[in-house]
C-alpha cells in the first residue's frame, strides 16, 4: 500500500513522540521523587527505550521507514537511500514529534517534577550530560552508540530475514538499543538522536520547574552533531560492506 506523504510525516511525528513517552518518561519514573517505580534503576530506563524504539518502527516502519531520528534521516541522504527534499520535513515532524512527547511526559510527571528538589535528576529526565562534565568523552560516546545503533538496524531490517519478517527484525532493533543503553548509556544517557535531547532540552530552560537549575547549552550542540557524524559512518560502512 502506498501512503501519503502526509501520513509518511504523520508517522514520524508520532513515532518520535512515542519514543518520548516510553524513553524519557522511564526516566522521569525512575529519577523523580515519590514516583511509583523511583530509583527503580538502570534497567528500567533502558527498558524504556528499547520499548521506545521498537513500537514505532513496529507501528510505521512500512510507511515512513521509522526513522523517528534525524542523525538516521540525514546520514541515508547524504548516502543516497533517501531523497533530500524529504529531509527538511522528516526532521520537522520528528522535532515537534520529540517536543509533544516530552511535554506529555512533563504533564503526567508534574507533581513529581513539583517535588522534586535534584537539578541533575531533572535535567536527565528531559536531555542527556557527561557523567564526568568531559566533552571529548560526551562525543565519542554518542558518536559510537549511533554508529552501532545506525548500521544495527540497517543491517536487521534490510537482510533477507528482516525484509520478509519486518516485525520480526523491528523487534531486534528494538533489542538494540536496550542492550545500547545498558552497554553504552553510562557516560552520557544516551541520547544517540538530535530530536531526542535538543526538544526536551529547550522544554528544560522555558518550562517554570522548581529547582531545574541549567539547561546546560554549553554543551547542546554535542548530541546534535555526534549522532549525525557517527550515522552517517554507520551508513558507509552498510553500504559499503553489507549492501
Amino acid at each position: 500500500m502506498q501512503h501519503s506523504f502526509m501520513a509518511m510525516l504523520a508517522a514520524e511525528f508520532i513515532g518520535t513522540a512515542i519514543l518520548m513517552i516510553f524513553g524519557n518518561g522511564a526516566v522521569a519514573n525512575v529519577e523523580l521523587k515519590n514516583t511509583k517505580g523511583h530509583h527503580a534503576g538502570w534497567l528500567n530506563i533502558a527498558m524504556g527505550y528499547g520499548f521506545g524504539v521498537m513500537f514505532p518502527v513496529l507501528m510505521f516502519g512500512g510507511i515512513s521507514g521509522a526513522h523517528i531520528n534525524p542523525a538516521m534521516t540525514i546520514a541515508q541522504a547524504v548516502n543516497g537511500m533517501f531523497p533530500w527534499a524529504n529531509v527538511a520535513p522528516y526532521i520537522v515532524a520528528q522535532l515537534l514529534g520529540a517536543l509533544v512527547g516530552q511535554l506529555i511526559v512533563y504533564v503526567t510527571y508534574l507533581p513529581h517534577y513539583n517535588e522534586t528538589e535534584e537539578s541533575e535528576a531533572i535535567l536527565g529526565t528531559f536531555c542527556t550530560t557527561d557523567a564526568y562534565n568531559n566533552k571529548i568523552n560526551y562525543f565519542l560516546n554518542e558518536f559510537f552508540g549511533t554508529l552501532v545503533l545506525v548500521l544495527a538496524a540497517l543491517c536487521c531490517l534490510t537482510s533477507p530475514w528482516g525484509e520478509k519478517n519486518l516485525a520480526g527484525a523491528s523487534i531486534v532493533v528494538g533489542f538494540v538499543v536496550w542492550g545500547l543503553v545498558t552497554s553504552m548509556g553510562g557516560p552520557t544517557g544516551p541520547a544517540l538522536n538530535p530530536a531526542r535531547d535538543l526538544m526536551p532540552r529547550l522544554l528544560h530552560a522555558i518550562l517554570p520547574i522548581p529547582h531545574k537549575g541549567s539547561s546546560r547549552w554549553g554543551e547542546a550542540w554535542i548530541p546534535v552533531i555526534a549522532p549525525i557524524a557517527g550515522a552517517i559512518l554507520g551508513v558507509v560502512m552498510y553500504k559499503s560492506l553489507f549492501a
